[in-house]
């Protein structure tokens, strides 16, 4: 059977989403093409002859740029069966199945893949899911290396920064999926539920073999959360690092996690770690409780040094437009990052995000959440909300046109603080002046600046 399975975005990375199903489907005899739209253009041949047609949606701006692309695919092929499958696949099943798709795959979506496509083509008798069906799956799979075989060269994808201005090559692979925390605001919960699954370690060590040979000086590990399983993950790099002592990595924990395991930090670092990704998401504890984070402010602090100890730079992310909110708790993030010199580890789309109410978000759990929303707008695939003071929400929009000028623009992190500081003490009615020179910590970073 001919296969497409398509990416719209993937935060700049080439796509694992699209090279693990190649595999487990190609492994079965299929044909597939795989297209990478943030890197390539819609190849109309493929479209036409494919019998299967699958959107590969892990986050809500592929989700969107996806059901843009649905209803020209089904005129330029109404015979093929359209499939979305990754972890937006059931939080936005009411739209897709709008635009037209049929089968939806949360979860493990390897094995729902190949079950769909034996269905599809007269090779198996009864699915283990019906077409019309959001199956969810959290099986434990046996993965195989994925096949990046036609994707676009990893030169086509963002790059390390480091600061002394070199660039090097980037390869992503995950190590795990899903999460065992089940934050309020998180997209993973409604799907894995507190629930994670690992992928072999001799399956990730190959993927990044093949990465490394094309090229791959550094690789980012996508898992929601690397410490999720410690006795995975610590064993995994120190089996890289013995192999490719040279190759540098990054990974996304927790702050929780990095408290309970600081001892951990130096064998991050002496197996070739560059960088922690921390989604902090606040600095107010009242709003971390709201968020049910596991860390407080202190926490936060307290792994700020314990990383500096370890020589290990940290990159926190941020949610800092929520209905909790106030001029003085942002102001108070800006006063903090400018103290603890992380002004260069964050990047700026992070002090301008607003908090997203996606379908099945345990922040409908919340009475004041549930009186501040509109209905589900089934195209921006959110429930839409207002803050209670109208000038909070135009200062997130202020900041969003002045992060996304900016990077149009290439202005340094400092200049954007700056303006930003400047944009938030005026919405304020404070006349706070910025410190100057801003000090900002030559830190390495990725060069992809959408987010979500």
């Amino acid at each position: 059977m001919k296969i497409l399975l398509i990416s719209t975005y993937e935060l700049g990375r080439q796509p694992f989403g699209l090279a693990s199903p190649a595999a487990w489907l190609r492994k079965r005899g299929h044909a597939v093409t795989c297209l990478d739209l943030s890197r390539q253009p819609l190849a109309e041949r493929a479209v036409r002859e494919a019998g299967l047609i699958a959107f590969y949606v892990p986050m809500h701006t592929a989700t969107r740029l996806t059901l843009e692309l649905l209803e020209p695919i089904r005129k330029s092929n109404p015979q093929a069966h359209l499939c979305a499958y990754g972890l937006y696949a059931p939080l936005a099943a009411e739209s897709l199945r709008a635009h037209g798709v049929e089968s939806l795959l949360g979860g493990e979506f390897e094995q729902a893949l190949v079950d769909l496509a034996e269905h599809l083509s007269g090779l198996s008798a009864s699915p283990q899911i019906h077409p019309l069906d959001s199956n969810v799956s959290l099986a434990r799979l046996r993965f195989v290396t994925p096949d990046r075989s036609d994707l676009p060269a990893l030169n086509n994808y963002a790059h390390l920064v480091m600061p002394e201005g070199e660039h090097r090559l980037v390869g992503y692979t995950e190590a795990s999926r899903g999460c065992k925390h089940v934050c309020r605001h998180c997209p993973i919960v409604p799907v894995y539920n507190g629930v994670f699954r690992i992928v072999d370690r001799e399956t990730v060590l190959a993927d990044i073999r093949q990465q490394v040979k094309a090229g791959a000086q550094h690789i980012t590990f996508g898992d929601p959360d690397f410490f999720n399983g410690v006795g995975h993950a610590v064993p995994l790099v120190e089996a890289l690092h013995r192999e490719f002592p040279e190759l540098t990595y990054d990974v996304t924990i927790k702050v929780e996690h990095l408290r309970e395991n600081e001892q951990l930090l130096k064998t991050l670092r002496e197996t070739g770690c560059l960088f922690i990704v921390s989604a902090v998401e606040s600095l107010d504890n009242a709003i971390l409780e709201k968020l049910q984070k596991g860390h407080s402010r202190d926490d936060f602090f307290g792994v700020v040094e314990e990383c500096r100890r370890a020589r290990l730079a940290l990159q926190p992310t941020f949610v800092p437009f929520t209905p909790w909110t106030t001029y003085a708790n942002y102001l108070d993030l800006l006063e903090q990052l400018r103290r603890l010199e992380l002004i260069g580890a964050v990047a700026p789309i992070q002090l301008a995000i607003r908090l997203l109410v996606t379908a099945g978000s345990r922040l409908l759990e919340l009475d004041e959440v549930r009186d501040r929303i509109g209905p589900f707008d089934a195209k921006s695939l959110i429930y839409p909300w207002e803050h209670n003071v109208p000038g909070i929400d135009r200062l997130c929009e202020e900041l969003q046109n002045i992060v996304s000028s900016a990077e149009e623009l290439k202005q340094g992190r400092a200049a954007i603080f700056e303006k930003i500081w400047r944009a938030a003490n005026r919405a304020a009615e404070r006349h706070l002046d910025l410190p100057m020179p801003v000090a900002v910590a030559a830190v390495p970073y990725l060069n992809e600046p959408w987010y979500c």
